[in-house]
């Protein structure tokens, strides 16, 4: 007899994503209230966090960020040689 795949809709998915990241709660922990697998989950959660850091995009440093930036490379470079 074979056994039928279950699907989860997108909300489902994201909805056990969000517990684990932003409580206190492991994967298995919530892997078990959902009755998923906790490996599947586990995989969801690491490929959003990835998906995630990609999104973001560092700010340009301007003005006296830069300034500071390049003073403190020109020090960094004289103890260095």
């Amino acid at each position: 007899m074979t056994r039928r795949r279950r699907q989860f809709s997108p909300e489902f998915k994201e909805e056990a994503i969000r517990m684990v990241l932003e409580g206190e709660r492991t994967v298995a922990s919530v892997a078990r209230e959902f009755d998923i697998n906790a490996g599947t989950l586990g995989s969801r959660v690491n490929r959003h966090r990835i998906v995630s850091a990609q999104d973001e995009q560092p700010r340009p440093v301007a003005g006296p960020e830069r300034a500071r930036i390049r003073e403190l490379e020109r020090e960094n470079a004289g103890v260095a040689a």
